[in-house]
């Protein structure tokens, strides 16, 4: 099979960096203990990028590289049928996320979350979806560039003496005003949600990337160009992110603009690499476990959430004196932590989790099975 077939057909590698993807979703989204964890597979406390910090915005560069081939069927344009299948999507993952959100059901919803990662994610492919197909290539990099321009000058304009301070950002101003603090995450002390309404804008531009790279891609003679393509973007856009870092710092919290290019970099590099090494040179045996978890990436990220709440929340093992804990700590502290000690234990404990999703997910694999979400 010649690479120009390659290009028209399902990319493995594509399935293989989405799976990469969810799996380290997955491995950092899930220690044993939050209080025992190795620096890298934690999110920055504010300004800069661990390699945690790429997770999410790497999630979304790959929905806008999938959405790039998943609209050829629409031509790339606005017409009922699209425009239905977007919004029956987005209201889809919308509920899906409101009620992860809700659990478990039996609470105050005086404080229920209304933000959150799958509220971005469909959120930001809403929006993203209804520019690609309603603006040409041109205005869509015009609109993508005054996306990051503008969202920088609003929150330089709006953000007081510290901008882009955790407690002073315009991001945070807004959902404070429009949900109030207690409809707000507060783990980083206080009222404040890094999934939140304006910062999803930005956001929106992590999927346009991908989009323009599904072009860069289906667009080549070979994935051979596709790469050496991919490679010179993504190094451009990696470097401008850095250029860009010391007057607009990046911080994934408020989804900077920087983040937004040095994030989408590293993800066209990271893609192109997967394509050259699978697509190309066809060394793939190593990727093929990954590929299960890409297939189905987003059930499997439902899947692992739902899973630990129910397993924080619903599932009580007895200690003694009538008092219980819930089966995530009990997992955690009689068998890895145990078996291992603190730090090594979390660490085991979640990679427990990433090989438990891993086999549940197998079975679908196997059958050729998509559940879409």
């Amino acid at each position: 099979m010649n690479e120009t077939t390659l290009v028209k057909k399902r990319l493995v590698a594509l399935d293989v960096f989405r799976g990469i993807t969810i799996a380290t979703m997955i491995l950092v989204n899930t220690p044993g203990s939050w209080a025992h964890v190795y620096p890298p597979l934690l999110h920055s406390k504010w300004a800069g990028c661990t390699p945690t910090d790429l997770v999410f915005p790497f999630f979304l560069f790959i929905i806008g590289v999938a959405m790039w081939f998943s609209f050829r069927k629409f031509d790339h344009r606005a017409n009922p049928a699209a425009l239905r299948k977007l919004a029956r999507r987005v209201l889809v993952i919308l509920a899906i996320g409101w009620a992860l959100n809700a659990f478990p059901y039996v609470r105050d919803y005086s404080t229920f979350r209304f933000m959150g990662v799958l509220q971005r994610i469909a959120l930001a492919y809403g929006i993203a979806s209804l520019l690609c197909l309603y603006l040409n290539r041109k205005k869509l990099l015009i609109v993508s560039g005054a996306i990051l321009l503008g969202y920088w000058l609003l929150l330089w304009g709006g953000g007081g003496a510290d901008p882009y301070g955790l407690e002073t950002n315009l991001v945070r101003k807004i959902d404070l005003f429009v949900f109030g603090p207690k409809h707000v995450w507060h783990g980083f002390g206080i009222a404040f949600d890094p999934e939140g309404l304006l910062s999803t804008l930005p956001a929106t531009v992590s999927i346009l990337l991908g989009y323009f790279t599904g072009r860069i891609i289906d667009g080549e003679a070979s994935i051979r160009e596709a790469v050496l393509k991919l490679l010179l973007w993504g190094t451009t856009a990696l470097a401008v992110g850095v250029v860009w870092n010391p007057v607009f710092p990046l911080i994934k919290g408020i989804w900077t603009s920087s983040y937004v290019l040095y994030t989408g970099g590293i993800a066209m590099i990271g893609l192109a690499w997967c394509l050259w090494l699978i697509d190309v040179k066809g060394i793939d045996r190593w990727s093929r476990p990954f590929q299960v978890f890409g297939m189905n990436s987003l059930f499997a990220f439902v899947l692992s959430e739902f899973w630990v709440l129910v397993i924080i929340y619903w599932v009580r093992i007895p200690t003694g004196a009538g008092e219980t804990t819930s089966l995530y700590g009990w997992l955690y502290h009689h068998v890895f932590e145990a078996m291992a000690g603190p730090l090594n234990g979390s660490l085991l404990f979640a990679l427990f989790h990433v090989a438990l999703f891993w086999l549940a997910l197998l079975p679908l694999y196997r059958k050729r099975i998509y559940i879409k979400i």
